[in-house]
């Protein structure tokens, strides 16, 4: 399909029709989606439980502290090896069921994590954790299918909003229940919730039954087709996962200068990563703009907003609150790109929504990991200048490839004029 993109994804033709959808209030629609948005944000927080509390993990089964980093690494993997094998299948099963079984699974890997009692065993449970915990992947697409056309974007940048949070606010509730009943609890706990939210799901989403009719082979394989026949989710994919890296770039070294430079403790680091929930308020407003036709306008504005962030960052290091500044306006820029870049991959191809999904998660993910890093031997080297140029090189390259398409597509519509 051509690249097409004004702000208005191309037109779709052939693909089936959402079941339930068209049966579905107003009213009954909002509360579906605010249930999207819930469990996007419970699913993906629990990729991100482990990472405060790796100290006392460490403690618990006698390994060292740097021993401990395999947590995050495997679940980090875990989550990877999610988008790849499981999130295609969005495409094939049937999307409410697909769901609320996965998160039982997640919810048993929880609470066998919370019970370990070997570190080995810890670490297997985690992967399997991050693997299931990618219905927070399944369920934005499904609020795509459910969103009349006309809102689409809004509806992904609500449902993006949740996803958001649950990242930005997991480390945090990690912490505090960690500090009041210990590291396991946040596992044990966050196993009722899993429980709680498939029955959640199955009780007010709708059913819907992909079309395809292939099998699992045959998905996988429709993949590859999916990225040498779309240009425009090879052009978003490769956008994002630079924004991505910037990003990572940021929130990866920034705690060395806060401690360093600022001389915040643990609770001080929290706290200031919690500036991030305010790039969660850019979903529904990114999500807003591309529904009314300036989506180009818009993620050029977004790639160019993350470009001046991270110099910001490096140029007032030294200013705690012109830092938090800085992260605030990257969040901003990160995430009105993703929702911008979801509303026009997922108007390309409805019949084929989990498996672009998975082509543009995987890309960011892996732009994110490589970043995260580069970034590590930079600062060794550079210190935080070193971060903040890596950090802003990334997403400038993305707007050169946003003006190379830009101008491609005015040279085309003057000539078809």
């Amino acid at each position: 399909m051509r690249d097409t993109q004004q702000g208005r994804p191309a037109p779709v033709t052939g693909t089936p029709a959402v079941q339930g959808a068209s049966e579905l209030s107003p009213a009954r629609l909002r509360r579906v989606i605010l249930v999207l948005a819930i469990g996007c944000g419970m699913a993906v927080a629990n990729i991100y439980y482990a990472q405060p509390v790796l100290a006392p993990i460490a403690s618990a089964f006698g390994v060292s502290q740097g021993s401990t980093a395999l947590v995050v690494t495997l679940t980090q993997l875990g989550y990877a090896l999610g988008m790849v094998l499981l999130l295609p299948l969005g495409d094939l099963l049937e999307n409410r069921a697909l769901a609320s079984r996965t998160l039982l699974v997640t919810a048993a890997a929880l609470l066998a994590a919370g019970l370990s009692p070997d570190f080995g065993f810890f670490l297997a449970m985690s992967v399997l954790v991050g693997m299931t915990s990618v219905v927070a992947q399944i369920l934005v697409p499904l609020a795509a299918h459910l969103a009349p056309e006309r809102e689409r974007g809004k509806v992904v940048g609500t449902v993006m909003t949740g996803l958001l949070l649950g990242i930005l606010l997991a480390r945090t509730v990690s912490s505090l229940i960690a500090a009041a009943w210990g590291w396991r609890t946040i596992y044990l706990v966050s196993a009722v919730l899993m429980v709680a939210l498939s029955v959640l799901l199955v009780r007010v989403l709708p059913k819907r039954q992909p079309d395809h009719a292939g099998t699992y082979p045959q998905l996988m394989l429709s993949i590859g087709r999916l990225v040498r026949e779309e240009p425009a989710l090879r052009r978003r994919a490769l956008c994002q996962a630079l924004m991505f890296g910037a990003f990572s770039c940021f929130w990866t070294s920034v705690s060395f200068e806060l401690i360093g430079r600022h001389h915040l403790g643990q609770v001080g680091i929290g706290l200031f990563a919690l500036v991030g929930a305010a790039g969660a308020a850019a979903a529904p407003l990114a999500g807003w703009l591309g529904d009314r036709g300036h989506g180009r306008l818009g993620s050029g504005l977004a790639l160019a907003l993350a470009v001046v962030a991270m110099l910001l960052a490096g140029l007032w290091a030294g200013n705690l609150v012109l830092l938090a500044l800085a992260g605030v306006l990257l969040d901003l820029a990160v995430q009105s790109h993703q929702v911008l870049s979801q509303r026009e991959i997922y108007g390309l191809r409805a019949d084929a929504r989990a498996r672009i999904n998975t082509v543009f998660m995987t890309s960011v993910f892996l732009g994110g990991a490589l970043a995260t890093g580069v970034s590590g031997a930079v600062h060794d080297s550079y210190g935080w200048t070193g971060v903040t140029l890596l950090g802003a090189a990334l997403p400038l390259v993305g707007l050169a490839v946003w003006v190379v398409s830009t101008l491609g597509q005015l040279r085309e519509a003057r000539s078809r004029g």
